[in-house]
């Protein structure tokens, strides 16, 4: 289940293993573009994935430096391996996650 999480929450949720993190807007298109594919990709449960929404969290957003939305990031054991930004595809995501 995909979890929306707030800065108080994040830090517990990426420390443990991997994790798919994606910071998105209500107001941005593409994001709930993305935000179906994620639910599809999602129900296969190759990766936990939590949200931050840029706008009630932008002191989270500007820590990670994010500049555009939807933007996913991977962190593992807390740290950030790979980032990605714009839409993806369920295939380009499996792919990318995977790599």
């Amino acid at each position: 289940m995909i979890k929306h999480v707030n800065k108080e929450e994040f830090n517990k949720e990426i420390t443990n293993g991997k994790v798919l993190v994606d910071f998105f807007a209500t107001w941005c298109g593409p994001c709930k573009m993305l935000s179906l594919v994620m639910e599809k990709f999602d129900s296969k449960g190759v990766i936990p994935i939590v949200k931050v929404d840029i706008d009630e969290d932008s002191m989270l957003a500007n820590e990670y430096k994010i500049t555009s939305v939807p933007t996913l990031i991977i962190f593992e054991n807390g740290k950030e391996v790979k980032r990605r930004s714009g839409f993806m595809s369920e295939e380009e995501l499996q792919k990318w996650v995977s790599e």
